[in-house]
């Protein structure tokens, strides 16, 4: 009867470690993709040198290619940005809404921030920062919580846009 019940002890001890191990499997992956999705997004602004829009119905722009990346790869999570950035509230409509304090409780897909260069030496330079957040879940447990992943541009000369710096 000993031996029945230390194998019992042993066999839930061994399932216990296999839900850390997946539940440690599922934030990597989630948070993998997290890190692709915005360097991907940095990518296409940096490309764009900015945050532009289509021209000619074309999908040229920055905005509408991150919109439709992020709209292929079913990214549906709302969150709020902070004031003074720009969020997307539409995926299928190429306008950013300037946040200040009207609209700061509003929720967007992801954010933007354009900032100065903080040197002297880059004087007209600019550089972006953008937001996105992606959620943990477990097929079980369900969203147990949303995580936000931000990274910024490399320093840009030119912008094409006329977006404020903050």
């Amino acid at each position: 009867m000993r031996e029945a019940i230390g194998g019992t002890w042993l066999t839930q001890i061994i399932i216990v470690f296999m839900l850390i191990f997946v539940a440690f499997l599922a934030l990597t992956l989630n948070y993998a993709k997290a890190f692709k999705m915005k360097n991907d997004l940095l990518t296409i602004i940096e490309e764009r040198e900015g945050m532009t829009i289509s021209k000619n119905g074309t999908l040229n722009g920055s905005i509408g290619l991150m919109n439709n990346y992020l709209e292929k790869n079913g990214y549906t999570i709302l969150r709020a940005c902070p004031e003074g950035s720009y969020g997307v509230a539409d995926l299928h409509n190429e306008t950013l809404n300037y946040i200040d304090q009207g609209n700061s409780a509003k929720r967007y897909y992801y954010c933007v921030t354009k900032y100065s260069a903080p040197s002297t030496n880059y004087r007209g330079k600019v550089y972006y920062q953008v937001a996105i957040s992606l959620k943990f879940n477990l097929p079980i447990l369900g969203d147990l919580f949303t995580f936000e992943v931000t990274g910024n541009t490399e320093d840009i000369s030119n912008a094409a846009d006329n977006l404020r710096t903050k």
